[in-house]
């Protein structure tokens, strides 16, 4: 079940009114996204969990970006952090030469933040790639159990689990859930809090009571 997320405002939780964030959903689209998710109690911790693909590491969601895999975007030739890059940025540029593949130069709408960011190739690492229903957490509430070329395919979703932002936000997010982190861009929570719904309910992944509580405040505020 997809989410198409039309663009709206979006109110703040205290019942202010914030600037719309661009993709929001409404407070319909989000809470029947809520009624269509599993909840559980409480993040279970299988262990076994290694993303590292070096010699001897378990590469639970295979090569970071890998462009082999069936999916959006799988086996065009471009490697997965590139597609988002070319997705999501405006003004792009593409080294000569790629067949519009290597992303060097764009401006990013950061969904997390809400600041446009300039990006620029010598400057990479400026902006990162951020799973928005994290790796770790994915693994932990079922993907464990997943065959691998499912665990692959998720990690490089382009159309529903992947969204570009500064690498500062992507690193304090970690692996955290709705109940433990949030954008710091209060006008975009409810653009992630469907984006998040949206990927738990295609991957038929839970969310914890807490999230669920969380996610429910944060409708309540959607338009």
């Amino acid at each position: 079940m997809a989410l198409l997320l039309a663009s709206a405002g979006c109110a703040g939780l205290d019942g202010g009114s914030v600037a719309p964030a661009p993709g929001s959903p409404t407070r319909v689209q989000v809470e029947r996204l809520l009624a269509s998710v599993r909840v559980i109690a409480e993040r279970p911790h299988p262990g076994g969990y290694e993303r590292g693909c070096k010699s001897g590491q378990a590469c639970v969601f295979g090569e970071s970006w890998t462009d082999d895999y069936d999916g959006p975007g799988g086996h065009d030739g471009c490697d997965t952090r590139n597609n988002v890059l070319a997705k999501q940025l405006a003004e792009v540029e593409f080294r000569a030469g790629t067949r519009e593949c290597v992303v060097v130069s764009g401006a990013l709408d950061d969904p997390y933040t809400g600041r446009r960011i300039a990006f620029r190739k010598e400057a990479a690492r400026d902006i990162q790639i951020d799973h928005v229903y994290a790796l770790a957490a994915a693994w932990d509430m079922g993907a464990s159990m997943w065959p691998p070329e499912r665990r692959v395919s998720f990690a490089n979703d382009v159309e529903v689990n992947l969204l570009a932002t500064d690498a500062g936000t992507n690193q304090a997010k970690g692996d955290s859930t709705p109940s433990e982190w949030l954008p710091p861009a209060r006008a975009n929570h409810c653009f992630y809090a469907g984006k998040y719904l949206t990927v738990a309910v295609q991957y038929d992944l839970p969310i914890t009571a807490a999230d669920n509580a969380a996610l429910a405040e944060i409708a309540r505020g959607c338009p």
